[in-house]
């Protein structure tokens, strides 16, 4: 029995101005994709590929953890693509040869009102041949679990990014702020920049 599960989770972040534009930081996926995943989880595979290992997660009477390989890309203006590559499930082979994980999301940055506003939108769809077990369970029921579960995940996502990404961000407006007048004060004082 092959079933589909989809979900769809909007996100609109309001960002507190700092001194470097949320753009800049924007054009630097990685810091992204460290806000939205435990360091443990996360694996670089190159400079735009990202191996998560997700949490487990448990469906009827199976668990299952998906790892996920996503390539997460910016744009010019700094919007943020987020797409899934391949997916493997460990620990039940049965599901890893009948699963299809399917990831889209993205992440732009807006002016609304004089304030910027992280808009985006993800949807996630898995595509599984159940095993001979649970095809007694009623396809609705299968539907509504599944569908549930992929929306918790979302949500989950949601979560790490509007907490994680905007004080990330706060931090590396600070860091970039200062790196910025250290090197200021610094050609200032050396000895070339002195008049003879």
């Amino acid at each position: 029995m092959i079933i589909k599960f989809k979900a769809s989770q909007s996100i609109d972040i309001p960002v507190p101005e700092q001194k470097v534009p949320i753009q800049h930081y924007l054009r630097q996926p990685k810091r992204l994709v460290n806000a939205l995943a435990d360091q443990t989880r996360l694996e670089q595979l190159d400079k735009d590929c990202f191996r998560l290992k997700m949490r487990p997660l448990h469906f009827m009477m199976l668990t299952i953890q998906p790892t996920v390989d996503m390539r997460v890309w910016a744009s010019a203006n700094g919007t943020i693509h987020l797409k899934s590559e391949s997916c493997e499930i460990r620990g039940v082979e049965y599901i890893n040869q009948r699963f299809a994980l399917n990831l889209i999301g993205i992440l732009e940055p807006q002016q609304i009102n004089k304030t910027t506003h992280l808009k985006g939108k993800a949807n996630l769809e898995v595509k599984v041949e159940l095993p001979p077990p649970l095809w007694l369970t009623p396809q609705p029921i299968l539907e509504t679990t599944g569908n549930g579960l992929l929306k918790s995940v979302l949500m989950t996502i949601k979560q790490r990014l509007t907490h994680h990404l905007l004080a990330d961000y706060r931090q590396w407006a600070c860091d970039e702020t200062q790196e910025s007048l250290y090197n200021e004060q610094k050609s200032l004082l050396s000895p070339n920049s002195q008049a003879v």
